[in-house]
């Protein structure tokens, strides 16, 4: 190989690679590696869902990369036209949507279907942060409440579908970036005190059947062992099988004997936890742990309002998501349709994950440029 083609290589990689922030990339590639393995285990050594998770990742990896080359202000444009399109197609669910499992979540576009809260994942962040960018300068109390409105429209959308926990956790969102815009702490434990405060009332009128259901199950799961409470006992059987080190990649027996519901999407961590074991469950930890300390470390360094507050939120959700899956399979939290990040099967939920990861790449490629 002469010095010319040398030379070619090197550029080619470098605009491959330059766009690239090496922690999140590595950590990102190592979910994905196995993910691929849990989906093969999960969906009974077929390789149907293992083929399209690699066609979604590698879409999703080249939408990445777009995106990661992007300055955050020309993305920032987008958020307004985002938030608008998503507010729309969510209209188009509680109108046209389909009905799966007695939610109504999705929407057929012709070409295959849609969940357009996952949309929201990405552009409810960054409408609020630019809508806190264009008034930085003359912040007062009301725009607070501006932002709380832009939350609580596509939430209350979502909540009427209806998906709580997504609802929630989108607007977690939002809400992260409001407190990272500078909320006042007496206003944020006046509202924490509100909210304790209407516990009651949510309770009795705010909450359908099957969600309070869902509280009860978790206090106590035997309640109802072949139906409400079914989820929890199995996945908590699978995770507490696998002992320390795991009965084995292909081993486990709660999974193989299709105990464990919904086993490659929402209930996934229990395959691995039966397989892996604790070791396992730990080494996954630690690698969103070093996704959130990388994202917290790009948001402390941005350079505007707008990337600090977007950087921050996106990182929080990030990890929320995954604290909220491993909580509801591991009999913590009430269960809720959240997927495990990079891992659930799922082409949206990928792709909205690895858009998150571009954006924090984007901001972090701001603060070197």
């Amino acid at each position: 190989m002469n010095i010319n083609e040398e030379t070619m290589l090197g550029k080619i990689r470098r605009i491959i690679w330059e766009p690239m922030d090496p922690w999140l990339f590595y950590a990102m590639l190592a979910i994905y590696i196995m993910s691929l393995f849990l989906l093969y285990s999960a969906d009974g050594q077929e390789i149907g869902q293992l083929e399209n998770k690699t066609i979604h990742t590698i879409l999703a990896f080249i939408l990445l990369w777009f995106i990661a080359r992007a300055r955050p202000q020309v993305l920032a444009s987008f958020a307004l036209p985002m938030y608008a399109i998503g507010v729309v197609l969510l209209l188009g669910v509680h109108f046209f949507g389909i009905t799966v499992n007695g939610s109504t979540r999705w929407l057929n576009i012709g070409i295959g279907r849609i969940q357009p809260s996952e949309i929201m994942k990405i552009a409810l962040p960054m409408m609020v942060a630019w809508y806190f960018q264009k008034y930085e300068m003359s912040l007062r109390w009301y725009h607070y409440l501006g932002a709380l409105l832009l939350v609580l429209v596509p939430g209350g959308l979502i909540l009427k579908q209806p998906d709580l926990g997504t609802a929630t956790l989108i607007m977690s969102s939002g809400l992260f970036v409001i407190f990272f815009a500078g909320l006042p702490w007496k206003v944020i434990f006046t509202a924490i005190i509100g909210f304790m405060a209407a516990l009651p009332l949510i309770w009795n009128y705010g909450m359908h059947d099957y969600q309070k259901t869902r509280v009860m199950t978790l206090l106590d799961p035997t309640q109802d062992p072949l139906g409400a409470g079914y989820h929890i006992i199995q996945s908590m059987i699978a995770i507490g099988s696998g002992g320390v080190w795991g009965k084995g990649w292909l081993n486990g027996t709660q999974t193989h004997l299709d105990y464990i519901p919904e086993a490659t999407t929402d209930f996934i961590f229990a395959v691995y936890g039966e397989e892996f074991g604790l070791i396992g469950n730990v080494l996954l930890l630690v690698i969103y742990l070093l996704i959130l300390g990388r994202g917290l470390y790009i948001a402390a360094k941005a350079p505007t309002l707008y990337s600090r507050t977007l950087a921050s939120a996106l990182t929080m959700t990030f990890f929320c998501y995954a604290f909220v899956n491993m909580g509801m399979v591991s009999g913590i939290l009430p269960v809720v349709g959240v997927p495990l990040p990079l891992v659930s099967y799922g082409g949206t939920a990928t792709l909205s994950i690895m858009v998150v990861l571009a954006l924090l790449m984007s901001i972090g490629n701001q603060r070197r440029s």
